[in-house]
């Protein structure tokens, strides 16, 4: 499928071309525009829209915010409005791109549609967007964020070698749960933390978070490591040769014939031509630093999905597990109605961690530091000498003197 977008003006192209063929990068010339467009979108709503916008929708909550939430609020409404855009874009692609659906294994590592090259271009504008803002605010957003930034633009960024072009709306699909993620954070920020509808977004988030980048994510990832393990034993064969004989054609075991005869118009045959566009610059094989650092990235990426993952978890727990009002009452005939039910049994469990967490960390804040159990003992009895004291002052006054 060819890029829906109107291709870059022949003067940025100009421009743009050596550079993009210094870093062997070919295709990059082909989508500067959009990546130059994509960066200065989310930009203008960082800085404009979003400061413009957000006090006149949300007129008690955002004025009300100190300056460091407020850039937060405003780097939120990024990042929702680029995954809703990007998800969508991606899921299209997938579904209507017939050249991308045709392709081989090798043709999955080496190969081109401009239609994914739009979804990378997009993809990277974005992720040099979020780079800047992370290092820009390191201390605020930690570490993670910041090595999540540079994973991810260099991963997207490496399809513009060409190199696992048709992955692109493959990883992209990992935003599917920012959205939720988002929501959820701008409910805590209008007053709305606990609510119904805070309960369910945080069960959908969960859920699609689980399912895109755990279940999808690890699969997708296992698929693609075969497809380069694939490309790499093609480039070792083809380097181990004889150097007697003729360079062993590695373009020739990647794509596949494609004259467009089964195509009725000229755009199905461009875009069936487009494929093996840029083999030139792939006739080499895939190098085996491309493939380590790709993947080295793709672990990072995965590794801090699972970590995220186990502190969504803990942070739902805490904020729906609370005790309510009579909550001891209640758990007290609950338990002794569902002793023997193990999993009610387990329920009541993370309850009270949870409850008892929230409340020693609230004593925390507060100044009050948890006695120790000696510090108890010694607070009781003191409690019960005064309490024994007074009580036998009272017996002595009530007892009459002799000679009274």
């Amino acid at each position: 499928m060819l890029d829906p977008l109107r291709p870059p003006p022949a003067w940025l192209r100009s421009f743009i071309e050596p550079y993009a063929l210094a870093l062997n990068s070919p295709t990059l010339s082909e989508h500067i525009h959009e990546v130059i467009g994509a960066f200065v979108f989310y930009q203008f709503i960082h800085s404009v829209l979003s400061p413009w916008l957000s006090p006149i929708l949300f007129p008690r909550s955002y004025p009300a915010l100190n300056a460091r939430t407020k850039l937060n609020w405003d780097i939120h409404v990024v990042s929702l409005i680029q995954s809703v855009l990007i998800n969508a874009v991606a899921l299209w692609v997938m579904f209507v791109d017939n050249e991308r659906q045709s392709m081989s294994v090798g043709e999955r590592v080496s190969g081109y549609t401009g239609a994914c090259g739009m979804i990378q271009a997009l993809a990277v504008g974005y992720f040099i967007y979020d780079l800047i803002v992370s290092v820009a605010h390191v201390q605020m957003f930690g570490i993670g964020m910041l090595f999540h930034a540079l994973s991810a633009l260099w991963v997207f960024s490496l399809g513009f070698r060409p190199f696992l072009n048709y992955y692109a709306p493959v990883f992209i699909l990992y935003e599917l749960s920012s959205p939720f993620l988002n929501i959820h954070w701008f409910l805590d920020k209008v007053n709305m933390t606990g609510s119904r509808a805070q309960w369910w977004n945080g069960m959908l988030l969960l859920s699609v978070f689980f399912c895109c980048r755990l279940v999808w994510g690890t699969w997708q990832s296992i698929v693609v490591y075969k497809d380069m393990w694939y490309a790499l034993q093609q480039t070792w064969s083809a380097s181990s040769s004889s150097p007697l004989q003729a360079p062993t054609d590695i373009n020739a075991h990647v794509f596949e014939l494609r004259d467009g005869a089964m195509c009725v118009d000229e755009t199905c045959a461009r875009a069936n031509a487009e494929i093996s566009r840029f083999k030139e610059y792939t006739v080499g094989g895939v190098p085996t630093w491309l493939v380590l650092t790709y993947v080295t990235s793709n672990l990072i990426l995965n590794f801090l999905n699972y970590f995220w993952f186990s502190k969504m978890v803990d942070t739902v727990l805490k904020r729906f597990r609370t005790p309510h009002a009579g909550a001891a009452e209640d758990k007290k005939n609950a338990v002794e109605k569902s002793a023997k039910t193990e999993d009610f049994a387990r329920d009541v469990i993370l309850e009270a961690a949870a409850a008892l967490e929230e409340e020693e960390e609230g004593g925390l804040l507060r100044g009050e530091l948890p006695l120790t159990p000696a510090q108890t003992s010694s607070a009781i009895d003191a409690g019960l000498g005064e309490e024994l004291r007074r009580r036998r002052a009272e017996l002595i006054a009530k007892v009459p003197l002799p000679g009274a």
